[in-house]
């Protein structure tokens, strides 16, 4: 029953930790350039485009900490550490299950996540 039941969550983890098919993409540019586009998402719509809540709820924790727990744990001071763990991933903070690399977001993107999500706090 216990392997049933880690088979399952790890089947979950590998299925929400990709990218949704459905994001719109803008192919508007004509300019070529090697920096990454920049995004006129706010924090919390850009999380939309992502998987992020395959894992995570404004409230609730699931398979990683809630929007919440990590504006209490974490301060302004913290972005550029949490900047680096969406793009980099991490594992140990928050439970034996490690947040994926989002490699394909911006730091200007990933700074406006974490700036999002630190105002959750309660």
């Amino acid at each position: 029953m216990k392997n049933l039941f880690l088979t399952g969550c790890l089947a979950m983890l590998m299925f929400s930790c990709s990218k949704k098919e459905n994001t719109p993409v803008d192919n508007t540019s004509e300019t070529v350039s090697s920096e990454p586009a920049k995004s006129s998402l706010s924090g919390d719509q850009i999380i939309e485009t992502l998987d992020c809540s395959g894992c995570h709820s404004v409230n609730e924790r699931m398979i990683g900490p809630s929007y919440q727990e990590i504006a209490e744990k974490y301060s302004d001071k913290d972005i550029e550490l949490l900047v680096s763990k969406i793009i980099e991933g991490g594992s140990g903070v928050w439970g034996g299950v490690p947040m994926p690399a989002h490699s394909q977001v911006s730091k200007e993107d990933a700074k406006k996540m974490v700036e999002y999500i630190l105002r959750q706090k309660k």
